[in-house]
């Protein structure tokens, strides 16, 4: 990351950037399609009352990203959290999540991450969000999420005080980059998959990557999600123990897949509401908040 800080410098001052490695110029506006119908009795909205929030362009030293970032309008430097997206990308669901890390005092950035391969727009289906999703390189994530990390660098971003959170897709992604940055403080993954098939753009997962990891995990899964196995879960728990990482991770009986994304059928509100309590708990415990 130091030895790109520079590049990363020299382009934010910069009004030209190189487009021809990107597909996403904007972020989704509302939810994405792929999502489904949308639970409006249950979707959480959170104002910008007091806050800086709106996209941005995250430099990259081949061009920019698409990103949302929520802080307080006043003060700073504030402890950042990168928000790490869904398969459905920097949707309406994960810009509230930003500005609800703001109003605690927070700078939280959401790089769009599937900007190489696709654009917002045309994430219409599940099917088409999960192809955008195998193309996407762990290689390639890791990059753009250490620039969002210098991006919040040259606003009022306290990188010192770094922390990450994702959801799903997302979650996964959490765990990598625990493996990947040493100067992160904490991650909380939300219901992230813990193995799976080794390729070309995923040649590890976190199962994979339990003694490298650089900063304690705390992980939220559900008992009834149909995508990850409790034995999966319970491997986790078991290598963190074996490795001697600070790591933890909560079960959540009866709970699906998605259980926090409150515009979903998913979402169950006191699994959500304590992951999140945990979550903050969590970040105060490492040095993030």
């Amino acid at each position: 990351m130091d030895g790109l800080d520079a590049q990363i410098r020299s382009l934010v001052s910069s009004t030209e950037f190189s487009r021809r490695h990107f597909l996403a110029t904007g972020l989704a506006a509302g939810f994405t399609l792929a999502t489904g119908p949308v639970n409006a009795q249950s979707v959480i909205t959170t104002d910008t009352n007091g806050l800086t929030a709106g996209e941005v362009a995250v430099p990259l030293v081949e061009g920019r990203i698409p990103a949302y970032r929520a802080m307080p309008a006043a003060g700073g430097p504030f402890p950042t959290v990168l928000v790490v997206q869904e398969i459905f990308g920097v949707h309406e669901y994960i810009k509230d999540v930003c500005r609800r890390f703001a109003k605690l005092g927070y700078y939280a950035i959401a790089p769009e991450l599937f900007a190489r391969v696709a654009e917002p727009s045309s994430l219409v289906s599940l099917d088409a969000a999960r192809a955008a999703a195998a193309k996407v390189a762990d290689k390639g994530v890791m990059t753009d999420l250490d620039a969002a990390v210098l991006f919040a660098k040259s606003e009022r971003g306290d990188v010192a005080r770094l922390g990450i959170t994702g959801f799903c897709w997302g979650g996964r992604i959490v765990w990598l980059y625990a493996a990947h940055n040493p100067k992160l403080k904490a991650g909380v993954a939300w219901y992230g998959q813990l193995r799976g098939e080794r390729t070309q753009t995923r040649p590890a997962h976190p199962l994979d990557l339990v003694g490298a990891l650089n900063a304690p995990v705390l992980g939220l899964y559900g008992g009834a999600d149909q995508g990850i196995p409790t034995a999966d879960v319970e491997k986790m728990r078991a290598a963190l123990a074996a490795a001697g990482k600070p790591g933890e991770i909560v079960v959540y009986d009866g709970a699906p897949h998605g259980f926090h994304a409150d515009y979903r059928p998913s979402y169950r509100e006191a699994a959500a509401k304590d992951g999140w309590q945990r979550l903050q708990a969590w970040f105060k415990r490492h040095g993030v908040a």
